[in-house]
């Protein structure tokens, strides 16, 4: 028995709760933001508390620049005001147990990497959310995975076409050139490709789906490629298919995460995406088994929580 399984036992014998050894209602939320849209940090606890979060993953934005990789401005703040890592640090800090957080930057800023580094030697879990206008596999997103590599940290990337993260389809040479790295997709582009006869250009497809698509190859062909099922697009690769929803729910049990990347203040109901999508796993999730996975279990296996 190593350290660390030590210090579980021991704290499983002694606290005897299901939080401390099995964590069966743990719900673990790895999408979210400050500041997103403009919401405040006290509107943004009580969100995550209506939703019954127990630990949510704060994904800051990079710096602001006018740059070709950021649209010229326009994207800066993830496209929604979304503050950047210092902010999201301290947060975490002032909210111990509750909160952790990912690093970000602009990744053809000159520091870049150097920013994260020192981020991740600082606390950071991750890197991410990266939304940038640049191809997937450019130079300075592969710096970023080296990065990555050397600190054993997840990678959260937005895919969208013709707008962030270019060329989805050459994803698999990033995902075989770094084995080691656990990758998260999210995003429309992500989402669409559940679907083998999906339109790239269609952000939000109806309909039934054809399993096959680039997102379920990419799923089932690499160990390190994960799903983040946030935001209206990740709801809509559900909702789409009801019957679609559970197969693959069962198929991918050990690669699906619960993300919300929701921006209202309610933390419930239709104005909520994030609680919808809560709704919609307990609804297609073949089993509370795989349910909890997707909650908590497979997040506490790529992402370090205190």
């Amino acid at each position: 028995m190593n350290r660390r399984q030590f210090t579980i036992t021991t704290a499983c014998g002694l606290a005897g709760l299901a939080t401390a050894c099995g964590r069966k209602n743990e719900v673990i939320d790895i999408h979210q933001h400050l500041s997103y849209s403009g919401r405040n940090d006290v509107d943004f606890l009580k969100h995550q508390e209506t939703m019954s979060i127990t630990r949510s993953v704060l994904l800051p934005a990079a710096s602001q620049l006018t740059m070709f990789s950021t649209h010229l401005g326009k994207s800066n703040g993830l496209a929604a005001g979304v503050s950047v890592t210092e902010a999201a640090a301290t947060y975490a800090k002032n909210h111990p147990g509750k909160f952790v957080y990912f690093c970000n930057e602009v990744p053809d800023k000159e520091d870049a990497v150097a920013t994260m580094e020192g981020w991740l030697k600082k606390g950071a879990v991750g890197i991410g959310e990266l939304k940038f206008n640049m191809p997937c596999d450019a130079d300075p997103m592969i710096r970023i995975f080296e990065l990555a590599n050397e600190y054993a940290v997840p990678v959260l990337i937005h895919f969208e076409h013709e707008m962030y993260n270019l060329g989805f389809e050459r994803f698999h040479k990033v995902l075989e050139r770094f084995p080691k790295v656990n990758f998260i997709g999210h995003a429309q582009t992500w989402w669409g490709n559940i679907d083998a006869n999906h339109d790239q250009s269609v952000m939000y497809p109806k309909g039934k789906v054809t399993p096959g698509g680039l997102t379920d190859r990419y799923l089932a062909d690499y160990p390190n490629m994960y799903a983040d099922l946030s935001a209206g697009s990740g709801r809509n690769a559900l909702a789409r298919d009801p019957e679609h929803a559970v197969a693959f729910i069962e198929r991918h049990q050990d690669k699906l995460c619960l993300g919300t990347d929701c921006s209202d203040i309610v933390g419930i109901g239709e104005a909520c995406s994030g609680s919808q999508q809560i709704a919609n796993l307990k609804q297609f999730s073949p089993s509370t088994k795989i349910q909890r996975k997707i909650f908590s279990q497979n997040a506490r296996r790529i992402i370090r929580f205190a």
